[in-house]
């Protein structure tokens, strides 16, 4: 609630947060439909951040920063009256999930190098509404298996960030990206 009794939330400028990589998916959106930010400098603000922390999380098993780049210039050309509701939303995949222009892994050698000739349902959504699909995350094997990555949880290093989509929650919880895809099955 604001000081004028509004339910609304008000979007903080960027002076609110010291980078961009701060903003949640809701203000970033925001941000960008408003021009105040280009889908380019959000997506340079997160390689940043994730060059200087995931050497120590490990959320990633696969991530393009030249795509990356390529796919968030490409997003800013686009007239705003013809984008998406997620339009620019930086969204990583866990690595189960397949994805057209990355490989899917399933974090096994069986599958090294294994490059799907079609996206997966939901990640046609996201990039149908505009979404920036990030990097794939990392899993433990086939999303089933106990041995897996080596992922941290970023806030407390005891603690794990998971089992089988913890390189979506870790690079959430990291701001490294601001959403992420998981899969539960087990329960």
């Amino acid at each position: 609630m604001n000081n004028q009794g509004s339910h609304e939330e008000e979007l903080p400028d960027l002076e609110g947060h010291s980078k961009p990589w701060e903003l949640t998916a809701s203000e970033v959106l925001r941000k960008i439909q408003a021009g105040e930010i280009s889908v380019q400098e959000y997506a340079e603000s997160l390689l940043e951040r994730i060059k200087a922390r995931d050497e120590d999380v490990k959320a990633w098993a696969y991530l393009d920063e030249k795509r990356v780049m390529q796919e968030a210039r490409l997003l800013d050309e686009i007239p705003k009256k013809d984008r998406g509701p997620l339009h620019g939303l930086p969204i990583a995949v866990k690595d189960v999930i397949y994805t057209k222009d990355m490989p899917t892994q399933f974090n096994s050698p069986l599958y090294d190098g294994h490059f799907p000739e079609t996206d997966a349902a939901s990640v046609r959504i996201l990039r149908h509404a505009g979404a920036l699909i990030f990097g794939k995350t990392t899993t433990t094997e086939f999303a089933a298996i106990h041995v897996g990555p080596k992922t941290h949880n970023p806030h407390d290093p005891l603690r794990t960030p998971g089992g089988s989509s913890s390189g979506s929650g870790a690079a959430v919880a990291d701001s490294q990206v601001p959403m992420a895809l998981g899969t539960q099955t087990g329960g």
